[in-house]
């Protein structure tokens, strides 16, 4: 699995660059690095394993044994054993990995002014150390923003007041209303904010929110879905 000689986002500060899994693993995010990718290119036909999985609802995981049922080509075979060899890589790290086929992820409508779904630009939190890793095989890729480029939404005067509006509770406890809601997770870009697309079979390990954290955790965001195309994606 060689680099690319012309990813975009090599000479992106916000991105660290590494050759192999030990060293996506183990590299610390420092500075503005919060998202670090193992970029590859990587042979292998993931559309014939998209177009023989069974889509059961509008997304289905996939385990090792779905994978290894799959009659597939030589080309077929190669794609399945890099899917197979990711999963056993982040399993034996001590990750929980999915891989998952996606139709799209159900949308949040509830306020009209605020979206919380995997849409939005949003970081993940979690109570203790860890990181999230993602792969796109197949589809449509996530995008991720220097935490520079973005305000926080509650944070925008507009959008705070109708936060207030909703918040059902004294003054003194709205704070906590809009973590728990989930709200302070996420973020608008700014005027001339410029996205990274982190592009197809390249394994990336994005910044979290936790209490051990170093750095600013990554603003990422799933891509909205080409018609008629599913996402083949493993994430833990």
């Amino acid at each position: 699995m060689a680099f690319l000689s012309d990813i975009s986002f090599s000479d992106n500060p916000q991105v660290g660059m590494v050759s192999n899994f030990s060293e996506l693993v183990e590299t610390e995010f420092q500075g503005t690095v919060n998202a670090l990718c193992w970029p590859r290119n990587l042979r292998g036909n993931f559309e014939e394993i998209v177009s023989k999985i069974q889509l059961k609802d509008n997304i289905t995981e996939i385990s090792a044994d779905d994978l290894l049922a799959l009659e597939l080509s030589d080309e077929g075979n190669f794609a399945r054993e890099i899917i197979l060899n990711d999963l056993q890589y982040l399993t034996d790290f001590g990750a929980l990995p999915s891989l998952n086929l996606l139709k799209c992820y159900e949308r949040d409508e509830e306020l009209d002014f605020f979206a919380t779904d995997v849409y939005s630009y949003h970081v993940d939190r979690s109570p203790i150390g860890t990181d999230t890793f993602l792969c796109t095989y197949y589809g449509t890729a996530s995008d991720i923003i220097p935490n520079d480029e973005v305000t926080q939404k509650i944070l925008v005067p507009e959008i705070r007041e109708k936060l207030k509006e909703l918040h059902d509770g004294p003054e003194a406890e709205f704070e906590d209303f809009l973590k728990d809601c989930f709200f302070d997770l996420h973020y608008q870009p700014n005027p001339g904010a410029q996205p990274t697309n982190l592009g197809t079979g390249h394994l990336w390990r994005l910044a979290v929110d936790h209490p051990d954290q170093k750095v600013l955790p990554c603003v990422h965001r799933a891509p909205l879905e080409n018609e008629g195309q599913y996402r083949l994606l493993l994430i833990c």
